[in-house]
């Protein structure tokens, strides 16, 4: 009675061979990944920056065409970076007779780098959006 030999499987260079080759892989996808994660989250910016420009035209509405008195404080809806779990933190500025600026900065919590801004800019001419830093290319 003969007895097989059967060998069958990986050998170990195989197997490191392939462990290797998905680092590399992971590696190079995962940074993209992260990027893109972050800048998704500039949803949440535009989202409130929607809703103070709403409060910023019922301001100017109310106060006889003119935004100089419009502020954060003074409109009637809430600071939005002042709810549970936000991850930007929210400015109006630049108020004239005609326009304003509504700025989103990046707080710092779950790995945001405080520095990203994201801004809605209100002018005679129209509304335009920029980013700086992870959001450079919000248009």
């Amino acid at each position: 009675m003969k007895i097989k030999n059967n060998k069958s499987g990986f050998t170990l260079l195989e197997v490191i061979i392939v462990i290797i080759i998905v680092g590399v892989l992971a590696s190079l996808a995962l940074p993209r990944f992260f990027s893109t994660v972050e800048f998704s989250k500039s949803s949440e910016a535009l989202t409130a920056a929607g809703t103070l420009r709403e409060s910023l035209e019922r301001c100017y509405l109310a106060s006889a065409g003119d935004y100089t008195n419009c502020t954060l404080a003074s409109l009637d809806v809430e600071n939005p970076g002042n709810s549970p779990g936000a991850r930007f933190a929210y400015g109006v500025g630049g108020q004239s007779a005609t326009g304003y600026v509504i700025t989103a900065t990046r707080n710092t919590s779950d790995g945001g780098d405080g520095s990203s801004t994201i801004t809605l800019t209100q002018t005679a001419g129209g509304v335009t959006r920029a980013g700086t830093g992870k959001f450079v290319g919000i248009k």
